[in-house]
């Protein structure tokens, strides 16, 4: 797979941010087929940094009750990538 079609999204929330001001650490919504080697090239082709470390969580999507049935949403993969020291992304 292509490094665009890995990583889909930065994510950005005050415990990520914080994450990235103490740890150098930075989550990105990524495609749940993808495997932590293939997010760890995707993120130092895309940013040209060097990373560390890669977590991943699988989260399950949450169900939705409409007017016409319960609707479960998709399920979601995060990557967490630590960067080396020294490295930065910017992401704003």
């Amino acid at each position: 797979m292509h490094a665009l079609y890995i990583v889909k999204k930065p994510l950005v929330t005050e415990k990520i941010t914080y994450g990235m001001n103490e740890h150098n650490q930075y989550a990105f919504e990524v495609d749940p087929r993808a495997s932590k080697t293939e997010i760890k090239k995707a993120v130092e082709e895309l940013y040209n940094v060097k990373v560390v470390g890669v977590n991943t969580q699988l989260r399950k999507g949450k169900h939705r009750r409409l007017k016409y049935g319960v609707v479960t949403e998709p399920l979601q993969k995060r990557a967490i990538v630590r960067l080396a020291e020294g490295s930065t992304i910017e992401l704003f």
